[in-house]
């Protein structure tokens, strides 16, 4: 089978998800479009040669509905012949659908996709597209449903997880992103939004708070006490796991993934495409992977993903220079460093969601990025991108340089 090579990762800034933020005049279709442009154009790449667009989106409704990667197609000036599809796999949509072009290409379908992912949280709101998973308790009461942020919680009262331990992981996220933004290592992906008269709107993650410290994020009361313990779910988390005698609810904004709008684009194809195009391989996708965990504890499928990968790719933790995972919740890499005993200086070494934010359907094309750059700045050779999902699955990859 043909490997699949990544020759380019482009993102917008994060903008905050709300009326006031920087993004929310720009529609998704226009964000997904920016990042195309920008694939096209920094590659000089012929858009009749693209065999697929492949992007998610969390919440395909409205304006953002309707296979948005082909509008954004549309809206970006690409040659006809270039089709789009839109997939959803909650939070690792992004990362699923790069998974999904290379495994396009690795069958030999196509020889170059563009994958990515898009969400304006500030324009559909998140859970805008419904679904049985939270709505229909037949559906909901087997697998023990309960609200993300009450998993979080829960992860980190059955693994011992203090207040202090989630809101110092917090301000480590701040610190580590402003660090980033402070020296350029993102200058060389992140590309600046622009108004039709040609004025930049956002160049930089909006939504980071840098100023963060211990002192600042303990004024903020834990956001899912109440729907915890008034709408029964800590109940739920207690009949699920009864060792345990309540859930201590740590979780709040300031340690949380931030409501964000983005988009993020990757140039994928084969290294005969490449040839074709002009382009120079970075990395290959080496290998990848989904899985069904726990539904109610939900959050820890990167662990079992993880341990699935390895064992499919025959690698061991060892050979991994780095891991990037998203910050969806404190507990959730919190739990990850301490199931695989991993050092902190080697995963999200840049800050992540809980500084930047999570534009749903982006983020995971966003990580994948974000690391590869980091490879090549460190000029180290492996990475493993993994996200947690909502209903309990993970989704991982592993890249490494060429």
């Amino acid at each position: 089978m043909a490997e699949a090579y990544v020759f380019d990762a482009v993102r917008t800034p994060r903008g905050r998800g709300k009326k006031d933020g920087a993004l929310h005049e720009v529609p998704a279709v226009r964000l997904a479009a920016k990042v195309l442009e920008a694939v096209r154009d920094r590659n000089s790449l012929d858009t009749q040669l693209v065999d697929d667009i492949i992007f998610g989106c969390v919440d395909p409704v409205g304006e953002a509905g309707s296979v948005i990667p082909r509008a954004a197609a549309f809206e970006a000036g690409y040659d006809l012949h270039a089709p789009g599809m839109q997939i959803s796999r909650f939070c690792a949509s992004g990362l699923d659908a790069i998974n999904l072009g290379a495994a396009k290409i690795a069958a030999g379908s196509d020889e170059i996709v563009i994958a990515g992912g898009v969400e304006s949280m500030s324009r559909v709101g998140m859970a805008a597209s419904g679904g049985a998973w939270f709505m229909d308790p037949s559906i909901g009461l087997p697998a023990y449903f309960m609200p993300q942020g009450v998993s979080a919680d829960l992860i980190a009262t059955k693994y011992g997880f203090s207040r202090d331990d989630v809101d110092a992981y917090a301000v480590e996220s701040q610190k580590r992103a402003k660090n980033a933004w402070d020296k350029g290592y993102f200058k060389s992906s992140v590309i600046p939004i622009k108004d039709q008269n040609g004025l930049t709107i956002l160049d930089r993650d909006e939504h980071m708070r840098p100023d963060t410290d211990m002192q600042a994020l303990a004024s903020l009361n834990p956001s899912f006490a109440a729907v915890g313990e008034m709408g029964g779910f800590d109940a739920v988390a207690v009949q699920r796991y009864p060792e345990l005698e309540s859930i201590n609810h740590v979780h709040h904004a300031g340690n949380s993934s931030g409501i964000v709008d983005g988009a993020a684009a990757v140039l994928l194809g084969s290294r005969r495409a490449g040839k074709a195009i002009g382009a120079k391989p970075r990395a290959k996708i080496k290998a990848f992977a989904s899985i069904g965990s726990e539904p109610a504890i939900m959050l820890t499928g990167p662990i079992d993903v993880t341990e699935k990968l390895l064992k499919k790719a025959r690698m061991k933790l060892s050979d991994i220079d780095l891991f990037e995972l998203n910050e969806a919740f404190a507990s959730v890499v919190l739990r990850y460093i301490q199931a695989f005993d991993i050092d902190p200086d080697r995963i999200n070494v840049n800050g992540g969601a809980i500084a930047m934010g999570h534009p749903l359907g982006a983020t995971g094309a966003m990580i994948f990025g974000t690391v590869l750059d980091e490879l090549e700045r460190r000029d180290l050779n492996t990475a493993l991108v993994t996200l947690c999902i909502g209903a309990g699955m993970g989704t991982a990859t592993i890249i490494e340089r060429v």
